[in-house]
């Protein structure tokens, strides 16, 4: 007698299954879900807190969009010039370089520029030689081309060429073989420019930070380039060259500061002047040509709240799983779901896109609450540029907010299969997030920077839209926001924990019994 063989088809225990019963058992667990809407207050309400106890005063000097474009850049420098109409030349050798007595300033600049006149703010490019970084190619005050290195205090000659609606640049050791640095538009330039020497030497900037204290020095920064075979050729220039011009030496060419001294020597004035000896330019000038951070993040300061929010998003993932080992559900899942690391991975799955749709929500709403309570305190353009959702770095911001809570959930997850313990499973998520959070202020900047780099808190810095440049140095303070890492790469740094955190527990749920 053959023996009974049902006609329905075998259950499988296949992922989707899984992925339905965790999701089932997630939302039919109030404290579940109640501890996921708790993430998602907490971090909107602190976020707004946070906002709105930010307040600052800010100038709402008039002057339209020119003004308010210099007002977002440095441009100050020593200018020697004359006109060029249309298409022409500008060519000099820069034979020295040297810093004023206790001046530390590697991005201290001279060499030739073509800029669309002397008002701050105006369009140019310039080909300089730096006193550390060698001869670099910098136009619209963002973009930085970097070209060949300066052997030592050998002399280098550099030349900009204007044709059409380009502007081309080149360095020379002899002054015979040309190299190409770079060729840039020559947009916002006008048919007459002015072009020549120009000298500039950031301000040096000092950090000094012990256990509690924090100490932000700035002070006045000169250089002085000395030119020789210095050559304007084009329209207007008169094919003048250094030493051979017509005409009296003081109106031959133009000698003027641009802008006004930054730093704590704003109110001299500005530093330097020119003095020629034949066809030899001797320029001392101070200041900077490009751009100005914005004096906070506001992005950052709106996307607060997640700091705190996180915990919540921390005790939720570890609920998730040591509830059920409290409850001996969990040997129910195992026999749903024989295969554990699968079972893990659904749990993974699962609370990785609710707290990911619950963080973006938090997120979003954050960053339009805290932008208009930002405002209200008086954080305004010019010193804070508005910043929109729909802003490539904002956008970023609030999604890797998301992703960034969704993470902490899962290596709470993690750490919560692994030692299959609430409270020393919360405990360490909170030690390894909040205790750098609150050291930031107080322990030396480079151990701020390494806790920053190398733990879970990394991966605030997906938050961060402070624009980075390299040819600018800055006060950089990780509790602030500017981390000593890219958004992404912080980002990547937390994925990383929270995937050893996962995979030592599926190593471990596949050795122990439940």
């Amino acid at each position: 007698m053959a023996p009974y063989r049902s006609k329905l088809p075998p259950a499988r225990a296949g992922f989707w299954q899984l992925l339905r019963a965790e999701f089932t058992k997630l939302r039919s667990v109030d404290r579940w879900l109640l501890t996921l809407l708790a993430g998602a207050v907490v971090t909107v309400l602190v976020s707004l807190v946070s906002a709105g106890g930010s307040e600052t005063a800010t100038s709402d000097d008039g002057g339209g969009s020119g003004t308010e474009a210099a007002a977002r850049v440095a441009d100050s420098f020593r200018f020697v010039h004359r006109p060029l109409a249309g298409d022409g030349s500008v060519t000099a050798r820069v034979t020295d370089l040297t810093l004023g007595e206790g001046t530390d300033a590697p991005w201290a600049k001279a060499g030739v520029i073509v800029k669309a006149g002397t008002e701050p703010g105006s369009p140019y490019v310039a080909l300089m030689r730096t006193a550390g970084h060698g001869v670099r190619l910098q136009y619209g005050f963002e973009h930085d081309v970097a070209g060949g290195t300066a052997a030592g205090d050998a002399p280098v000659w550099l030349r900009l060429v204007r044709e059409g609606d380009r502007l081309t640049g080149y360095e020379s050791a002899d002054g015979e073989r040309w190299r190409e640095v770079g060729s840039v538009p020559a947009a916002g330039l006008p048919d007459t420019a002015r072009a020549g020497l120009f000298v500039a030497a950031p301000e040096t900037v000092r950090v000094e930070r012990s256990f509690g204290s924090l100490s932000i020095g700035a002070g006045p920064s000169a250089a002085t380039g000395v030119f020789d075979n210095v050559r304007l050729e084009g329209g207007g220039s008169g094919g003048a060259a250094g030493g051979a011009g017509k005409g009296d030496p003081r109106t031959d060419w133009r000698d003027e500061a641009v802008g006004p001294a930054s730093g704590p020597a704003a109110a001299n004035g500005p530093a330097g002047g020119t003095e020629r000896t034949g066809g030899t330019f001797t320029v001392t000038g101070s200041g900077d040509i490009g751009p100005l951070p914005p004096a906070g993040d506001l992005t950052w300061m709106s996307l607060a709240g997640a700091q705190v929010g996180l915990i919540a998003f921390a005790a939720l993932g570890v609920l998730f799983i040591t509830a059920e080992y409290k409850r001996g559900m969990i040997r129910t899942t195992f026999t749903a779901g024989p295969r554990r690391g699968r079972a893990l991975a659904a749990k993974g799955t699962v609370l990785a896109a609710v707290a990911f749709a619950a963080g973006l929500a938090a997120a979003v709403v954050s960053f339009l609450v805290g932008q208009r309570a930002l405002r209200a305190g008086g954080h305004r353009p010019p010193q804070f540029p508005e910043v929109s959702l729909t802003d490539g770095p904002a956008l970023r911001a609030v999604v890797g907010t998301g992703l960034l809570l969704a993470l902490v959930a899962l290596f709470a997850l993690g750490l919560g299969a692994l030692l299959r313990h609430t409270a020393a499973a919360v405990t360490i998520v909170v030690v390894l997030f909040v205790l750098p959070l609150v050291l930031g202020g107080g322990l030396p900047l480079g151990a701020v920077e390494w806790l920053f780099r190398v733990t879970p808190v990394a991966g605030f810095g997906v938050q961060s839209t402070t624009p980075r440049y390299e040819q600018v140095e800055t006060v950089c303070l990780p509790e602030d926001g500017c981390m000593p890492q890219g958004p992404w790469a912080g980002l990547g740094v937390l994925a990383v924990w929270a995937a050893v955190a996962l995979a030592l527990a599926a190593w471990r749920l596949r050795r122990r019994d439940a």
